[in-house]
């Protein structure tokens, strides 16, 4: 018993003094003795005023403007239009273009979901961020690094284009 009322006047003491009595309560409001003094927030326009900023000096000899002409930059949807019905027609397999049309889009949306599902396994796209750093540090050294491997490059691409134009 003796060592409960002991413990509970530790306790009166510890609060006693972080709580002040009513005949010691002052006109200014209590402040956490944790926590450091805030000033108070400036306003917008003090603060605005206290900082100018000023733009630099534009030469003028460096003005440059932009102008276009009928014959280069009007596209005439009309014209547009009347071309994409001419290539349509000249088509004689339109059920293949719609089916390769149809595939390509189904094809975007399987790679979405599946990167997608890689993405939310925990480690597994920062080691495809790794591997894709690994094989453009390997593409550069490979073929961009060297006159040489740039010159081979350009000929596998230049074969390659080629190959799907069907003139090989």
């Amino acid at each position: 018993m003796a060592a409960a009322a002991s413990t509970s006047m530790a306790a009166t003491a510890v609060f006693a003094s972080r709580f002040p009595l009513s005949s010691t309560i002052k006109a200014t409001p209590a402040r956490c003795s944790s926590l450091p003094y805030l000033p108070p927030r400036l306003s917008p326009t003090a603060f605005s005023s206290s900082l100018k900023f000023t733009e630099p000096k534009r030469s003028s000899l460096l003005q440059v403007k932009a102008s276009s002409s009928e014959e280069s930059g009007a596209v005439d949807s009309s014209e547009l239009l009347t071309d994409l019905k001419e290539k349509w027609d000249a088509l004689d397999n339109k059920s293949t273009v719609l089916i390769y049309g149809g595939g390509a889009i189904v094809a975007v949306w399987l790679s979405s979901i599946i990167v997608g599902a890689i993405n939310s396994v925990p480690l597994l796209p920062k080691i495809m961020e790794l591997v894709g750093l690994g094989y453009t540090g390997w593409f550069v050294y490979r073929y961009l690094l060297f006159k040489s491997s740039r010159k081979e490059l350009v000929e596998d691409l230049e074969q390659l284009k080629k190959k799907i134009a069907g003139t090989e």
